[in-house]
């Protein structure tokens, strides 16, 4: 009797810790994805000595806080360190911008190239970004290149892009992108007239402070067996779990640039004429200039953002979202108004895919895949949406059904179009007739993320389609088992065998057929991650993995970097800036 009940004290033990330990982990996992909401709550930073204040516009204006051969000024808001400020506010933007102009207009003197203005991260949201403004006799084009002396961190040239937008000017004001935090950085800036003659030359030497978000000084790297070269541009970090901020890096894995976030960014930067839109938390979205001046702020009053942002029609951004509070997530897309701010429902795939939303799918229990998304009905889980102007259609891609869909007449009565996948996936369900037929032996996309346009086929409805395969399989929401491939994973962190892939589809509309035209195998992940093209060159990032890389045009890597973060990274892309940052 006694060994019974010890054997039952025993079981009882156990069963509580295994509840315990389960526990545990779910709540872990939430923290890990609950970052995502993550506002940051501290912008005050380091400065030197105060030089004023400037009791009209609240501001101090502070010596910065580092070490150089010429002046350095921070600007500080009076109410930097009150709760909930940010520098993503046009009101504090707009008092920095009065600054830097009645700084500008010096009534003894202009500002010349060897005593320029020069402000570090004069609008709060580039960390290691130097303001420049000084003027010459002629016109002239800046070219700058900055060296440290560190054997492993490479000179950096670049040609800055002039905020009046001309290639050759008298005023020259622009930021200065490529200084090393940590680090003494010794500048030379040439000066050269149209003809391409050397007017002057200036060299100084500053010495940056430390990142804000964490993001380290140069990444490590391994080099592939492409003997080709990496493609020029910065390779853009975003939604990197752990840094509330994007982090541009070159091609030696240094970092160039630190933008600083109010929260954690979305996957994508998108350009209008010379200004960026992003996102800047999960529920607002900036437009920013050259200079790092924050001009515009969108809020998504009632939805959230997740995954992604694009170009919508003239002067709009397409974004997938959620209802703040709702009952399903990741399922819709918004449209948002750039001039107006107006933020419009665009496509609702509860409506859309109706039919199997409610009779075949539930939320996620405490016993799926996904345990840390317990309670949530995340029956379609929608990572990427592309606008296309034929037909007014989106393109989105699905992780949760393994499918990319399209649909079109979207701002009218939106159809659905096709389903892109493995067809038996629909068999049974009212879209079965909607699955293009596959022509060829291929194993099918599984869990895939950042599916993109990749150019107009050679006859009219014919095109391409690239992709990140994650190849895993993962259902949460549905009772169906798939016949899977041999090579499809199952597993969440992968074996040394396991693989993803990019994929690059032909899809002919007219004969409703696809294709698998190219693949390559890179690291595996199980979710998250991307392929992006970057002119002849694919950029790919493996974020469960935590390494991205440069590939050339055949899929052979030239380059892989590792990183460190909490998690995961989302995504990265090659950005060459230019017309932004660089002429």
């Amino acid at each position: 009797m006694a060994r019974r009940k010890t054997i039952g004290i025993v079981l009882g033990a156990l069963v509580v810790l295994a509840v315990a330990v389960a526990a545990a982990v779910y709540l872990a996992a939430r923290h890990f994805v609950d970052q995502e909401q993550q506002v940051r709550t501290v912008w005050q930073v380091d400065v030197g000595e105060l030089l004023g204040r400037d009791e009209e516009l609240d501001l101090e204006i502070c010596q910065a806080a580092l070490e150089a051969d010429l002046t350095v000024i921070q600007l500080v808001p009076f109410e930097v360190d009150q709760e909930g400020f940010t520098y993503y506010d046009v009101s504090v933007q707009d008092r920095l911008a009065q600054a830097l102009e009645q700084a500008k207009d010096r009534p003894d003197e202009p500002w010349t190239a060897d005593a320029p203005l020069a402000v570090l991260n004069p609008y709060g949201t580039g960390s290691n970004g130097l303001y420049l403004y000084f003027e010459t006799d002629l016109p002239t084009q800046v070219t700058y290149t900055i060296h440290v002396d560190n054997e492993e961190i490479p000179d950096y040239t670049a040609v800055a892009a002039n905020g009046d937008g001309q290639e050759y000017s008298n005023t020259h004001e622009f930021q200065m992108i490529g200084l090393v935090p940590g680090q003494t950085n010794q500048v030379t800036m040439t000066l050269t007239g149209s003809w391409g003659n050397v007017r002057q030359k200036v060299t100084f030497s500053i010495t940056m402070p430390d990142t804000h978000s964490g993001y380290p000084t140069q990444l490590e790297y391994t080099d592939g067996d492409s003997g080709q070269a990496l493609a020029d541009g910065l390779f853009a970090m975003m939604r990197t779990n752990g840094y509330l901020g994007y982090g541009f890096f070159d091609n030696s894995g240094v970092l160039r640039y630190e933008m600083v976030l109010e929260g954690y960014g979305l996957d994508r930067v998108l350009f209008y004429g010379d200004e960026m839109v992003t996102c800047i938390s999960s529920t607002r979205l900036a437009r920013l200039n050259g200079l790092g001046r924050v001009t515009q702020v969108y809020d998504l009053e009632g939805y959230e953002l997740h995954h992604d942002i694009n170009y919508g029609p003239q002067g709009t951004v397409v974004a997938l979202v959620e209802e703040q509070d709702g009952e399903t997530v990741e399922d819709k897309v918004a449209e948002i108004d750039l001039d107006s701010g107006q933020v419009t429902l665009l496509a609702d795939f509860t409506q859309i895919l109706a039919d199997y939303f409610q009779n075949e799918t539930y939320p996620v229990s405490l016993t799926s895949d996904f345990f840390w998304q317990a309670g949530e009905w995340d029956w379609l889980h929608l990572n990427t949406v592309e606008y296309l102007e034929d037909q007014d259609s989106l393109i989105v891609s699905s992780r949760e059904t393994s499918t990319i869909i399209k649909v079109e007449q979207v701002h009218s009565q939106a159809q659905l179009t096709w389903l892109l996948g493995d067809p038996a996936f629909w068999e049974g369900t009212a879209y079965e007739d909607l699955s293009l037929t596959p022509q060829g032996d291929f194993t099918f996309q599984y869990g895939q993320h950042s599916v993109e346009y990749a150019g107009d086929g050679e006859e009219e409805g014919v095109y391409y389609l690239s992709l990140f395969n994650n190849n895993y399989w993962a259902l949460n929401t549905r009772d169906y088992e798939p016949e899977l491939d041999q090579g499809v994973s199952r597993s969440l962190y992968g074996s040394g065998e396991d693989t993803s892939w990019v994929y690059l589809y032909r899809v002919d509309e007219t004969e409703g057929t696809f294709t698998l035209e190219q693949s390559f195998q890179v690291p595996y992940s199980s979710i998250v991650s991307n392929a992006a093209q970057s002119g002849d060159h694919w950029v790919v990032n493996s974020g469960v993995a935590n390494v991205f890389g440069e590939y050339d045009s055949q899929g052979t890597l030239i380059r892989q970097f590792t990183y460190q973060c909490t998690m995961q990274g989302y995504r990265t892309f090659k950005l060459e800036m230019r017309g932004f940052w660089f002429q």
